[in-house]
């Protein structure tokens, strides 16, 4: 099944690419499935965010940025109504 392995009972465009270990630098490897998907190349910077209670989220930065202007844009319609 290309692109990772389907999660049960979700919607098309949710994965599982299995599992990185960490070496003793700090570093994953990011499955090359997720990476062509995702569309990560080398040299590319990703964001890392966390939550201590929820984990950690790995994204190319103009995807949070997308969210996040578009969070602020549904923000302003609702302090003009």
């Amino acid at each position: 099944m290309a692109g990772g392995k389907h999660l049960l009972g979700r919607s098309k465009g949710y994965h599982i690419f299995g599992t990185a270990k960490v070496g003793e630098k700090g570093q994953i490897v990011i499955p090359k499935e997720a990476r062509k998907i995702f569309g990560i190349e080398a040299g590319d910077t990703l964001l890392i965010l966390g939550d201590e209670k929820n984990g950690i989220i790995v994204s190319k930065p103009e995807v949070i940025e997308a969210a996040a202007e578009e969070l602020l844009r549904n923000m302003q319609k609702e302090d003009q109504t």
